[in-house]
Order: C-alpha cells, then sequence, then structure tokens
C-alpha cells in the first residue's frame, strides 16, 4: 500500500474514501492482479496457475483464469501449508513476501485456534482503515478534538511457532506494531489510558490502571469504548467491584499495592499526580447510588457515545448497555475485520444497532460472495467455484458468505461470515452482519458450533451412570457479567429407584447428586476448543457452564409451542440453541435445579 495514504487525515482520508469507492471494480481487479503476480511462483498458488504467465497475460485473462482454476477453500484446506511454515518452511509456500507472524484466530481447527499468516505491510492496510475512524465520525459528532477517549484496550497471551515466527491475536499484533506505539498523536485521538497499561498481559491490572485514567481524566472524555461490547461490559463489572479501592488511589494520589507490573506503575505516575480528594469524593457518592442505571452519564458526563462491535453475538449486550447509559447515548460500531483480513466501515455511525451496515473496502484485499438462500443456510461441502459472485454483481437484498484472496496469501478463503448486502456506496457494496457459520453459542471471542457443543455434551452424559439425557438445548446467558453458557438437561432414570413401593421417575431430577451433575458441567467445558477455555481460564471473559435441570415432558411442551408457530411435526428438530424469549421462558419455568461448573477447565497455552 502507498505509504503516503497512511499519513492521510480529515478531508484526504475521506477524499480516498471516495476514490476508491467509487472505482471499486477497478479497484478490485488491480488487487486481484497484484495478489496473483506477487504470489504466482508460491507452491499454493503455483498448483492451480502454472501455465499462466503474469508477464503475457492480460488482466481480464489472469483474472478470469484464476476464478476458474483455483478452488474456494476452508480452513482444513490450507492448514497443512499453514502449518509447514509455522514449523519452519519457507513463505514461498503461500506468499511472494515473508510471513512475519501468525494471527490466531478466534475459530478453531481441532480444538487449537485457527493461524493466520501475516506479512510486514498489512499493518499498513489495517492503519489505513483506522484512519478513516475519526474523519467519519466528526462529520457526525463535531468536537471530538476537544477531549479525550477512554478505550479500554487489552493484550492478549501469545506465543511461539516452533520456527519462532509470534502467533497472537490481531489486536495484540497491532498494540505491539510500530504503528501504535510510534502513531502521530493528534487531538483526535488522545487517549486516557498509558500505552503500558495497555500492553500490560495481566488483565486485571491493565484494567484497573485504565479505569483509574479514565476516572482521574472523567470530565475530559468524550468517547467511552472497547472492542467488543462483551469487553467493556466487564470493566463496568470491574468497577462496580473495584471502585472504593480506585476512589483511595484518587484520594491518596497513590497506586495501590495490587498493582505490581513495572509498566504500569511507571505509567501511572503521570496520570496520578497528586491526591484529589474532591474527586475522590463525587466519584464514591456516584458509585454508592443503589442503582447504576445511567450511571455512565454520570461518571463521564461529557461522553457523547459509546464506541463498540455491537453486531451478531454482540448484539445481545445492547439492553444491558442501554441500561448503564440509560439509554441517552449512542451505540456505535465503526469497522468490520477479522484475523484474515480487515473489511470495512461504517459511513453512518450514528445509526440504530440493527441498522449497521459496513461499506467494503476494495482495497483491503480481494472479495467474493458464496449466493446463500433468503434465509442464509450455508452448506460445509466444497462450493463449486462458479456460483461465486464479485463485488460489481452482488444484489441488494440477498444474503451470502464472504469469501477472501489476501496478499499474504489466502486464496478464496472462506471467512465464515455470513452477510446481507443492505444497499451500495457508490460502487462498493454495504454489508450487514448476519452470523458466523454454524456458530450456536458465544459469550466474547468464544465460537461454539452446534458439533461442538454435541461432542461435548454427549461425553458428559456418560457420567449419567443410571440416568438417560432425554434431550437438550442451550443458550447464552448475559444477564451476569461476565456471561455464561446455560443447557438445559431432561433427565430420567434407566430404572426408576423404589421408594416405599413407589416409583421415583417423577423425582429424578430432584435426586440427582449435584457432584454429578458438576462432573457434567466440567466435563462439557473440557470438551469445549482451546478459544473457549482460554476465555474462562485466562481472559476471564466467560462465567462457569451452568446445567439447569427441567421436569420431564418440558421439551415435549417446547416442541409444541414450535409447532403452534408453524414448525412441521414431521420435520421439527429440538434446536440446540435457544433464541426466543418465549421458548426461554418455558424452559426456565420447568427448572428443577442448577449447578454451575465448580472450576475452570483446563487450559494449556500453545
Amino acid at each position: 500500500m502507498d505509504g503516503k495514504r497512511l499519513e492521510y487525515k480529515g478531508d484526504e482520508a475521506l477524499k480516498d474514501l471516495e476514490r476508491i469507492t467509487s472505482n471499486a471494480n477497478e479497484v478490485q481487479e488491480n488487487i486481484l492482479k497484484e495478489i496473483i503476480t506477487r504470489n504466482e511462483s508460491t507452491e499454493y498458488l503455483k498448483k492451480f496457475m502454472d501455465g499462466v504467465s503474469t508477464m503475457k497475460s492480460s488482466k481480464k485473462t489472469m483474472i478470469s483464469e484464476f476464478k476458474k482454476r483455483v478452488p474456494v477453500v476452508s480452513y482444513a484446506r490450507i492448514r497443512p501449508y499453514i502449518q509447514r511454515i509455522a514449523n519452519g518452511e519457507d513463505s514461498s509456500i503461500l506468499s511472494g513476501r515473508p510471513i512475519t507472524e501468525m494471527l490466531c484466530s478466534s475459530g478453531t481447527s481441532a480444538g487449537v485456534p485457527k493461524l493466520m499468516p501475516t506479512i510486514a505491510e498489512d499493518h499498513d492496510r489495517r492503519t489505513y482503515l483506522y484512519n478513516l475512524i475519526m474523519p467519519i465520525m466528526n462529520q457526525y459528532v463535531p468536537g471530538l478534538d476537544e477531549g479525550k477517549a477512554m478505550y479500554l484496550n487489552f493484550v492478549k497471551a501469545e506465543t511461539l511457532t516452533p520456527s519462532g515466527l509470534p502467533a497472537r491475536p490481531v489486536l495484540t499484533s497491532y498494540y505491539k506494531s510500530k504503528h501504535f506505539k510510534c502513531r502521530v498523536r493528534d487531538s483526535f485521538n488522545d487517549f486516557t489510558s498509558p500505552d503500558k497499561t495497555i500492553l500490560c498481559i495481566d488483565s486485571r491490572q491493565s484494567m484497573y490502571c485504565q479505569l483509574l485514567a479514565g476516572l482521574i481524566y472523567r470530565k475530559q472524555v468524550l468517547r467511552l469504548g472497547a472492542v467488543f461490547a462483551s469487553a467493556f461490559l466487564r470493566a463496568i463489572s470491574f468497577l462496580e467491584h473495584n471502585w472504593p479501592e480506585l476512589c483511595n488511589d484518587i484520594r491518596t494520589g497513590q497506586l495501590g499495592s495490587t498493582i505490581t507490573d513495572a509498566g504500569c506503575r511507571s505509567s501511572m505516575l503521570d496520570v496520578l499526580k497528586y491526591p484529589d480528594p474532591k474527586a475522590a469524593d463525587e466519584i464514591e457518592e456516584i458509585c454508592s447510588c443503589q442503582s447504576w442505571n445511567g450511571i455512565l452519564g454520570y461518571l463521564w458526563p461529557k461522553t457523547k457515545y459509546i464506541e463498540a462491535v455491537v453486531t451478531g453475538s454482540m448484539a445481545q449486550y445492547i439492553p444491558a448497555l442501554e441500561y448503564y447509559t440509560a439509554g441517552k447515548l449512542p451505540l456505535v460500531c465503526t469497522m468490520y475485520a477479522s484475523s484474515e483480513c480487515y473489511f470495512g466501515v461504517n459511513l453512518e455511525p450514528l445509526c440504530k444497532p440493527d441498522d449497521v451496515a459496513f461499506t467494503l473496502l476494495p482495497n483491503m484485499g480481494y472479495f467474493e460472495f458464496i449466493p446463500l438462500n433468503d434465509d442464509g443456510p450455508v452448506d460445509e461441502d466444497e462450493v463449486e467455484k462458479e456460483k461465486l459472485v464479485d463485488m460489481a454483481n452482488v444484489r441488494i437484498g440477498s444474503y451470502y458468505e464472504l469469501v477472501v484472496t489476501t496478499f499474504a496469501g489466502l486464496c478464496r478463503y472462506r471467512i465464515g461470515d455470513v452477510v446481507q448486502v443492505t444497499g451500495f456506496y457508490n460502487k462498493a457494496p454495504q454489508l450487514r452482519f448476519i452470523c458466523r457459520r454454524n456458530v450456536v453459542l458465544s459469550i466474547d471471542n468464544d465460537k461454539t458450533s452446534e458439533e461442538d457443543l454435541h461432542n461435548s455434551v454427549t461425553a458428559a452424559k456418560k457420567l449419567l451412570e443410571s440416568a438417560l439425557l432425554v434431550e437438550y438445548t442451550s443458550y447464552a446467558d448475559t444477564s451476569s457479567i461476565p456471561g455464561h453458557y446455560v443447557l438445559f438437561w431432561e433427565i430420567v432414570y434407566h430404572t426408576p429407584p423404589m421408594v416405599n413401593g413407589f416409583s421415583t421417575d417423577q423425582i429424578a431430577n430432584d435426586t440427582m447428586e449435584v457432584s454429578v451433575l458438576e462432573d457434567c458441567c466440567m466435563a462439557v467445558e473440557e470438551g469445549l476448543d482451546y478459544i473457549y477455555k482460554r476465555c474462562r481460564t485466562y481472559d476471564k471473559s466467560v462465567g462457569p457452564l451452568e446445567i439447569r435441570v427441567v421436569e420431564p415432558g418440558s421439551f415435549d411442551a417446547l416442541m409444541d409451542h414450535f409447532i403452534s408457530q408453524g414448525a412441521s411435526i414431521n420435520q421439527y428438530k429440538t434446536p440446540r440453541c435457544i433464541r426466543t424469549s418465549f421458548a426461554l421462558e418455558l424452559l426456565n419455568s420447568r427448572v428443577k435445579s442448577c449447578v454451575f461448573s465448580p472450576r475452570d477447565p483446563i487450559w494449556n497455552p500453545l
């Protein structure tokens, strides 16, 4: 990417946005030609494009041959190539440029995080997108250069591949890059959190210091946020439990002894400069109120909006955010990105969360789309190459699965996101994120598929011994912070025990040993993937799994409900995740007992 464009700010950034979206088709063709030219000698691409000379072929021919020859793939197809690079073989297996690190996706393969190759210049593309955010926001919310932003950002654990390449999440990669550390400081990006508090790998110490800084600067803060809504709500929960200590630090002008990280302590010296009893008293009075409805507006009175991802699975946190803001602050979702590629920006950031659509940036990678049916189902089997459509040929209102080709070597890779085209900005499509393919449960970065859930429950139910798991379903409970998985189980005995000569089948749920159900909770959690266990054990972003035992006949009643709503009795299958409030209320009204997992699952960092 042209380094000059990384310097674009304000009007210059918006002008370049107009340029690339007005010429989206041409930009896309040039991007794909450049990717093919760069990577034509790689082992992977050469296998399909051998005989097509980039020197002698026209752009049209190159693109046509690419679409005819290169298959559409999921991770399982390219994992062996990525693993070889991770193990020390040359980057030229996939990329014409050196692979500098592996990004850990929130998805998993064979129970471990998917590794996505990245090259040095990918940071340029991410920075280009970041540089668009404030010029767009300033069109709708003027004056953002007159105060600070309290954005709570965190790094996660990272490891090294056998070849020594860093393996880490995409945001951890960015925060540790020179693009972040050496960024140009300007009034539109004046953050309350010192960089060293963001880079602290101890999430508790990082959270404490970032909240402390945010409270100290609270009357200068104009916007609040975190990457995901779930992370922002964890911060509020942390504040609820720790505000007395935070107030004490402000009152005394000294950082508490629980903060031992050297970077946190040194950087906070520039923030916590002197005792401020008056500020501490004000914060204490606000936080000690019985109700925290609207508390964000009281603690940060000049705040104009909250920025966080509230689309997809994060939409479940909107009611909680509206409670803490009393519905008075807009919830802003600015961008659409993943470990594989950054995609687009929201050009109408003050729209309602349900109306969020992202304008696809044609210079981020080459994008194609797998057409889906109106209700968005997607086949796991291999997709015929001819079915894909490019950016210019998507239709408004239609559903697609997004496919991307990147400079780092991913070719026609299925991202796994289901999107709907809502319109166009100039010639660039605008996408509404619908869901992740085959994900039934998600609280934070965890993405649990129906297959993973089924396998875990199948293993756990063996512990029931003399009882039978008749049926089950699940839902992601976000009424607690952090949220947690809930399983509804209907259990009956194989051979009902006798008490005073009477069958006790009807009281099976009451007599089930609590310890057995706790073991079942742990078995389910141990059977879930690496990301889930990391969220539970290290990040603490997911709470202990809960099993709610329902009385016999509950799932028959659930079936009756769905059939009454129009479902076919011949085709009815118990949903493995409950999404309607009525169905949830029905099952909750029949709960006989509930237990939680008594310990964290075992998580071994890679």
